[in-house]
């Protein structure tokens, strides 16, 4: 049964409020809007959640993609042993639905935010990543003030180049600062997570950036090893890569994100041929609201899409994205194009979905041309 949170916890007023009454057509939604296809969705979960189970390790569905609670709700009934979230107050939205396992695949450093994870963790089981003694302390002293256990994992740089320790040394340094906050902080393993290669074009570009990832992590585990740290778990991975980290041998669970919802950036990826196509499961709808002989103006711009990843695509035959401004994007037409007048309503593919949901307080849940549900975006703006 899909959860309805209240206004409090939802924070975006009534209701009545949504862009769609269930029931309706999606010639009816209001625009600017965010749209998925019931079916697509549950095809991509099925798709990837097998491959994974089939390799028999564990999906960890990365909820920073959708941050909406309903979706979450769907994914864990799917099989997924939790979810990933990027910040402390991301989490709460999906613990206030009853997700009873949750990851923060990110440094958390400050007091007030170490707070926030030990106050959380006494209501689910509660993960996060270090790659720095500083964190380790800030959230063991938190842990023990509020009794709790929370699982800590030593982050590693695989690849990516942003966050994770590189050499043995940090890892086995903070490995034994987490041991003197026992039982409030609980070594839980590696995070290895190869971002870059999500995005990589080629399959064999994504093959050899994750047999070095693994590599590097081998070499990890055999150092901990040494030292007297077992590694029982090793978790990564996206929606890019999912099968490899799930092939490896090496990864005991996978954290894909964007795989419920798909976008424009994904799909200039070529495919593996032994992985499953993922299909495009979000859109934007947006409604004409000029044309000219020329052009014609959506009334959707960059506060509706995120375009770190590139401008949108119109699926209507015939017509581009020109450029889009703050409340505006503009499309353009090739010779025999479909002809759009003032009011039609087209569909936009993201150039990239995860901050384009940001932007957004509702998803819209639709089949065979009907408004099936309606999703709030529970976690929108966690920041901290």
């Amino acid at each position: 049964m899909t959860h309805h949170p209240s206004i409090s916890e939802t924070g975006l007023g009534s209701w009545k409020n949504a862009p769609a009454v269930i029931g309706a057509a999606v010639a009816a939604i209001d625009t600017p809007a965010l749209l998925i296809d019931l079916d697509a969705m549950e095809r991509n979960i099925e798709e990837v959640h097998s491959a994974i189970h089939t390799a028999g390790i564990a999906v960890r569905s990365h909820a920073k993609a959708h941050k909406c609670p309903d979706i979450a709700l769907r994914q864990v009934k799917a099989g997924a042993v939790g979810i990933c979230v990027q910040k402390a107050s991301e989490a709460e939205p999906f613990i206030d639905v009853g997700i009873k396992n949750i990851l923060i695949t990110n440094e958390v450093v400050g007091v007030r935010k170490v707070e926030r994870v030990a106050r959380l963790a006494a209501l689910t089981h509660m993960g996060l990543c270090v790659d720095n003694i500083v964190q380790v302390h800030q959230i063991g002293a938190a842990a023990r003030r509020h009794h709790v256990a929370i699982d800590v994992y030593i982050e590693m740089d695989v690849g990516h180049g942003r966050c994770g320790v590189i050499s043995a040394d940090a890892a086995i340094e903070i490995a034994q600062a987490i041991a003197t906050y026992s039982p409030a902080l609980v070594f839980a393993g590696l995070q290895a997570y190869h971002g870059t290669a999500q995005h990589m074009r080629e399959p064999e570009q994504r093959i050899q950036a994750i047999k070095k990832a693994c590599a590097r992590v081998k070499e990890m585990i055999a150092a901990l090893g040494a030292a007297g740290f077992a590694v029982n778990a090793v978790t990564g991975g996206g929606t890019g890569t999912y099968e490899l980290e799930a092939e490896s041998g090496v990864y005991t669970e996978v954290q894909p994100g964007s795989y419920v919802l798909m976008d424009n950036d994904y799909q200039k990826n070529t495919p593996d041929n032994d992985m499953p196509i993922l299909k495009n499961a979000l859109y934007a709808l947006c409604t004409v609201m000029s044309v000219s002989p020329t052009h014609a103006v959506l009334d959707a711009g960059l506060k509706a899409f995120a375009v770190d990843s590139g401008l949108p695509k119109i699926t209507t035959p015939g017509w581009s994205v020109q450029s889009i401004s703050d409340e505006h994007t503009t499309i353009v037409s090739e010779h025999g194009a479909t002809a759009l007048k003032v009011g039609d309503k087209v569909k936009l593919i993201p150039g990239h979905c995860d901050p384009t949901v940001n932007l957004h307080d509702w998803i819209i849940a639709v089949r065979n041309d009907k408004v099936e549900e309606l999703w709030p975006i529970s976690a929108r703006g966690a920041l901290f």
